[in-house]
């Protein structure tokens, strides 16, 4: 193998940047020519393909999003999409590829794998923290963290007024973020879509806390939470409640995902992107490098893709007794 190319797609992720940086200067030292492929899939077939060297990644280590732009692609998705993208790579003589990405990015470099048989290993960069094979995705500690930041401040003002807040955090169909910023934070409940939490439980929660002359609460939310957003939420327990809370809703968005990266997500997008340089050289194909119990593991595209990744029991335990 002598060229490769390297490619950041779907959902921006603190720490792109630093596997981007790690993926070019391991190519460069192990005496491969490394290419970035700018927006993705959608850069793949418009042929926005730039050499890159050393110098290219220089001072990016410490920056949120991705210096080669983000797209999800429709025309990807496509035959002829994809017929174009592998043309493109050809012409630049490419034997490899590093894809920077989530699920969508997995499905497709699986595809395309099946299709054309173009080596690809895969370093999982979503905030969502929810790919089987991996302990942790990149930019989930920095979007912990600004959750966090965020729950600390807002519980600041729910205490001043005796309020109840309802904060929605993101995660898709993980409640990751939830459960590890919800315990950061000290929240008396974490709804997550891996476990049902009946609002009746919720209210119980809530006037048990009302009789012990408790006069604020944090509740969380994951955005896939299987009773709705925090809004929907909020409204069904006013409802229920009437006048006796002061109930609020903060939704925090994408403030998630952006934002410098941590210390920890720094050396795990870097060891990540190393890694799968030297997956390549080594002849692993259409796998994800992934850090399992601080080892490197390679784990196919379909795993990581259908496998679900369970939430520890532990930690939902932890929110209900530490919130007594």
């Amino acid at each position: 193998m002598k060229k490769i190319a390297v490619f950041t797609s779907g959902g921006d992720a603190p720490g792109m940047n630093a596997c981007i940086r790690a993926v070019v200067r391991g190519a460069i030292y192990h005496g491969l020519e490394v290419y970035g492929i700018r927006r993705g899939y959608n850069g793949m077939i418009s042929g926005d393909i730039i050499p890159m060297n050393s110098q290219s990644v220089s001072n990016i280590v410490q920056l949120g999003g991705t210096v080669l732009k983000s797209a999800r692609s429709k025309e990807f998705m496509t035959p002829e999409g994809r017929k174009k993208a592998y043309e493109n790579l050809m012409a630049h003589g490419i034997e490899g590829l590093v894809a920077i990405g989530g699920n969508g990015t997995f499905t497709g470099a699986e595809v395309f794998f099946n299709e054309y048989q173009l080596p690809t290993v895969g370093c999982p960069g979503t905030i969502d923290n929810d790919l089987y094979g991996t302990d942790y995705t990149i930019g989930f500690d920095t979007a912990v963290n600004t959750s966090l930041e965020a729950i600390d401040k807002i519980r600041d003002t729910a205490d001043s007024h005796d309020r109840v807040f309802f904060i929605e955090v993101m995660g898709r169909d993980s409640g990751y973020i939830a459960i590890q910023s919800g315990i950061g934070g000290g929240a008396e409940i974490v709804m997550v879509p891996e476990t049902r939490t009946p609002l009746k439980k919720v209210v119980g929660t809530l006037k048990e806390g009302w009789t012990r002359k408790k006069t604020s609460s944090i509740i969380v939310v994951a955005e896939g939470d299987e009773e709705g957003h925090a809004a929907e939420i909020a409204d069904k327990i006013k409802s229920q409640v009437g006048d006796k809370l002061d109930i609020r809703v903060t939704t925090l968005g994408h403030i998630q995902r952006g934002g410098s990266p941590t210390a920890y997500d720094r050396i795990l997008a870097s060891r990540m992107g190393l890694n799968a340089v030297e997956g390549l050289i080594k002849g692993e194909k259409n796998v994800m490098a992934g850090i399992i119990n601080n080892e490197v593991v390679f784990t196919p595209f379909i795993d990581t893709i259908k496998k679900q990744k369970p939430i520890h029991e532990d930690l939902l335990r932890m929110v209900h007794i530490l919130s007594i």
